[in-house]
């Protein structure tokens, strides 16, 4: 079975590597542009890229799937199938109707569940203790086609969106490939997502205002809000003066006495401790944070830097 791969990240990485080292036919990659990236903006290959060309295989990167050019690409490749994990854009019908054995895609969730572009963050924003991973065989809907294999993966009260993404790039990679291979079995069986029971959900693209902290909130959703974009994108507050302070790492800490939410109560244990919750009964502790135009440090050291103090008061609107 000849296979092109289509993706672009890091979680991407995880499922070409499975295929790869279990010998698999893997005779193109199919990713997105090169992209600038750092403080000098130069143009860097996407992290499929660098693996594919590092194992001698064909790399192209197409500045459209629609139209004559892929649909060329297409015939002379002849895939029996293709594998698709975060690539990035929508598949049009011409190539989803292309392979023989159709197009297989690794979803970051427990489908019908978090169908979209970010089901990772959101169910840690959620707060669920669990998600998983999907393979499914792709239609013209959004993260709609027919359930082939899923796999349950635990999330961890302190885990945050870094530890999940790996956790489930390194179970979507086993999945790829156990898919493929019941798939050249016969043994492979599709399910409908409409017979699971459960009522689809859309885990939406994060923007920038899903990652302000409204310290109205209680505590843990706040925390559940933190861990969910640390490492990247971040959520953040405003200092007093309007400085931006990010937030990687928190922890929920013991309900006190009322104080105006997003107030300041104590810069004591090398942590930031903020009110919060609609009556400013709850604490929510900060523990990692990156300050604007600063490296990322612990709250002690910025606390150490007098970056903040007791009876500031933090909040502000998104850009």
């Amino acid at each position: 079975m000849k296979i092109m791969f289509m993706g672009t990240p890091d979680f991407a990485v995880s499922s070409l590597r499975a295929l790869c080292e279990a010998g698999f036919d893997v005779a193109s990659a199919v990713t997105q542009a090169d992209s600038p990236k750092g403080r000098g903006y130069r143009l860097a290959p996407p992290p499929v890229k660098e693996y594919a060309l590092s194992h001698g295989i064909p790399v192209y990167q197409p500045a459209t799937l629609r139209g004559p050019e892929f649909s060329r690409l297409l015939t002379g490749l002849a895939p029996d199938l293709i594998a698709v994990a975060a690539y990035g854009k929508i598949l049009p019908h011409s190539v989803i109707g292309f392979p023989a054995f159709g197009c297989v895609n690794v979803h970051g969730s427990l489908l019908p569940e978090y169908r979209g572009a970010a089901p990772m963050q959101r169910a840690i924003i959620d707060g669920r203790s669990e998600t998983g991973v999907t393979t499914m065989m792709m239609d013209d809907g959004l993260d709609t086609g027919d359930v082939l294999l899923s796999r349950s993966v635990p999330i961890g009260p302190d885990d945050d969106f870094g530890t999940v993404h790996d956790r489930l790039a390194e179970a979507g990679g086993e999945l790829l490939v156990q898919t493929i291979e019941e798939m050249m079995k016969g043994t492979l069986v599709r399910r409908p997502q409409s017979g699971f029971g459960v009522a689809p959900t859309y885990a939406k693209k994060i923007e920038k205002s899903d990652c302000l902290l409204d310290f109205s909130s209680g505590a843990s959703p706040l925390h559940d809000l933190i861990r969910g974009l640390s490492p990247s994108p971040l959520a953040f507050t405003r200092l007093p003066g309007g400085r931006q302070l990010k937030v990687i790492r928190s922890a929920v800490g013991a309900d006190s006495v009322p104080a105006v939410p997003g107030t300041v109560t104590s810069v004591a244990d090398g942590a930031v401790e903020v009110a919060c919750g609609p009556e400013g009964t709850g604490r929510i502790l900060l523990l990692g944070v990156l300050p604007e135009g600063r490296g990322r440090m612990s709250a002690a050291d910025f606390i150490r830097g007098r970056g903040v103090a007791a009876g500031d008061v933090l909040g502000g609107r998104p850009e």
